[in-house]
């Protein structure tokens, strides 16, 4: 019997139609002849097709179709990130529809398809013809939103006369578009070349199937994508804040925190592990010395449990060397990662700043009034040591290699130092200051009052033991000259401390320098106390009656004004100066201010 050929040909407008050119001998004609014929032919598809052929446990190709989709489906999900997931659905793609070659191409921002990942089952190695498709095909499912299909687009009028179909011999093919909310975002498209390799109508149901698991993907990636780029967004704006940003949980462990904060708190970044990464996160509060624990978690707590925010703009931070001046503002915030509430806090350290202002504003004050009389010219000689610790934050800026502000603070000193001589040197007679009454914190100024102090050199061996009992009433006060009266008390421990030191070391004690400052506020005479104590040579009884007498001193080179002028302001205050003191041991002041000034007394 002669061997009769048999074509298929399938395409988009047709099922499939097997045709015979019937190019029989006399043999041909018989039924088992024919009959044998067809079965070599449509083996020979179904060798080419496993999908047609493949014996099913449950008999059903719609449940293997399902098994294969599921797999599928995990494996697409299995990332977020884009590329690899269009990596994963192009090699399932071409395995589950058993594909030759396919590509997936996604609308870029200007609405124009790109090609993202292109696969050859054929090949290792991708060449440029591998990426080469009739794009009027992908623009067409583009336009439309309709698949394009075909078993045979060498013989499909549509797509016979284009010059990439046929110059890749391309016979079976299909683009189905990728849609996320009714959005056509890209499409997906297979092809073969072989003959044999057809794909049938079933295929192409299935692989629009397969393109909306895979735009559900996509998007996702997308999602992943953008909020990748949120997080990268805000990380870079925490990163280049020029405040300190720390963001912790209720348990105040670190969720956040950039290099300001750690500067400013003066933490070392191998010591801190925060959200995200491995290991149990650190609790800020540890991170801190012991002494300002108790104070910060106050603040802490106090936002929590308020849920509102907490500020301080003048907060006085010791980090265990130095003391800094930080502007604080603490937030509640919930629903951190991991489901809880949480704080973030901005701090900006304005050491500095309260630093130069304080002096600027005060000296810039006495040249604007000119009435400074010889009386306070002492005080301002105490200024004038003042002014010059301004050297040392020049230094400090060396060592921080902060060159850019040294040239400011050089000119800043140089200009204060020159007018605090002037007036040093030409006022002779003694004059009242007049005051200027203001409400104000008493614990503030004594906070001022310590870090001009502690920078000054003659402080530098001293510890200041500081008791300012919380939540004292304002008090209405002349803050610059209160702060004078305290800086006189704490230079005059200073030198009396000094002096101990000097005795004791001779006969070679151990000894340690002590300067104490406590203040409480009494509510039944509604007055504020002020408490000066110093641990030097102390006072005999003499020396005791005398001390609030004009031109008396016990120092080679004063002025016998100091406690004069120091008592003159408090009783303008109508407060009260009482001194203590033990030879050998000590001495102690005590200021008495209410915190009202009579209505009729005032200026």
């Amino acid at each position: 019997m002669k061997q009769t050929k048999y074509e298929t040909t399938v395409n988009s407008h047709h099922n499939t139609v097997i045709d015979s050119d019937k190019a029989l001998n006399d043999d041909a004609t018989s039924p088992l002849g024919i009959l044998a014929d067809l079965e070599a032919t449509l083996n020979g598809v179904a060798d080419a097709n496993p999908r047609i052929s493949e014996k099913r446990a449950d008999d059903s190709a719609d449940v293997t179709d399902l098994k294969a989709l599921l797999e599928v489906s995990l494996a697409i999900n299995s990332s977020l990130v884009l590329d690899d997931v269009l990596q994963i659905v192009m090699h399932k793609a071409i395995e589950l529809m058993q594909a030759e070659r396919g590509l997936v191409m996604l609308l870029d921002k200007d609405g124009e398809l790109t090609i993202r990942t292109v696969h050859n089952a054929g090949k290792e190695a991708m060449s440029e013809e591998d990426s080469r498709i009739s794009y009027s095909i992908a623009h067409e499912v583009v336009r439309t939103g309709k698949s394009v299909y075909a078993s045979d687009a060498l013989s499909d009028k549509r797509f016979a006369q284009q010059k990439s179909i046929v110059e890749l011999h391309l016979r079976s093919i299909m683009c189905v578009p990728i849609t996320v909310k009714e959005q056509i975002i890209g499409v997906f498209y297979l092809d073969n070349s072989s003959e044999s390799k057809m794909f049938l109508k079933s295929d192409l149901y299935l692989f629009e199937l397969y393109a909306q698991l895979v735009s559900n993907a996509v998007h996702n990636a997308a999602i992943y994508d953008s909020l990748l780029d949120l997080q990268h967004y805000n990380e870079s704006v925490i990163s280049k804040s020029p405040v300190g940003i720390v963001v912790i949980d209720s348990q105040s462990r670190i969720a956040t925190i950039n290099d300001v904060a750690f500067e400013i708190f003066e933490i070392e970044k191998d010591r801190v592990v925060r959200l995200g990464q491995e290991g149990e996160r650190s609790n800020f509060l540890d991170l801190l010395p012991s002494s300002e624990r108790k104070r910060w978690k106050h603040m802490i707590q106090t936002a929590l449990t308020t849920r509102q925010d907490f500020s301080n703009s003048r907060y006085f931070h010791n980090t265990g060397h130095i003391e800094k001046v930080l502007s604080i503002k603490i937030s509640p915030i919930s629903q951190l990662p991991q489901n809880g509430d949480g704080v973030v806090m901005t701090v900006e350290d304005i050491t500095e700043k309260v630093v130069m202002e304080k002096y600027v504003i005060h000296f810039e004050k006495l040249v604007a009034k000119g009435e400074m009389a010889a009386s306070i010219a002492h005080e301002l000689n105490n200024y004038l040591a003042i002014a010059s610790s301004n050297a040392e934050l020049m230094s400090l800026h060396v060592d921080q290699g902060k060159y850019d502000k040294i040239n400011v603070n050089a000119r800043m000193i140089t200009e204060n130092i020159f007018k605090i001589k002037r007036f040093v040197d030409s006022l002779m007679e003694f004059s009242r200051p007049e005051a200027d009454f203001n409400s104000y914190s008493i614990s503030h100024m004594v906070e001022d009052l310590l870090l001009s102090l502690r920078v000054q050199p003659r402080f530098a061996r001293m510890h200041f033991d500081v008791d300012l009992e919380s939540d004292m009433p304002d008090v209405e006060i002349d803050v610059g000259q209160i702060q004078q009266v305290l800086m006189n008390l704490c230079n005059n421990a200073a030198d009396a401390i000094e002096e101990r030191a000097k005795q004791e070391e001779t006969e070679g004690n151990s000894y340690k320098r002590v300067i104490s400052i406590g203040a409480r506020y009494d509510a039944e005479p509604d007055q504020v106390v002020i408490k000066v104590t110093d641990n030097g040579t102390g006072m005999s009884e003499d020396t005791l009656s005398r001390i609030f007498n004009v031109n008396f001193t016990t120092k080679k080179t004063g002025h016998g004004l100091g406690l004069v002028n120091c008592k003159k302001i408090i009783e303008q205050h109508h407060g009260v100066l009482h001194v203590e003191s033990t030879l050998g041991e000590g001495t102690a002041f005590r200021l008495i201010l209410s915190r009202f000034q009579p209505k009729d007394q005032e200026g």
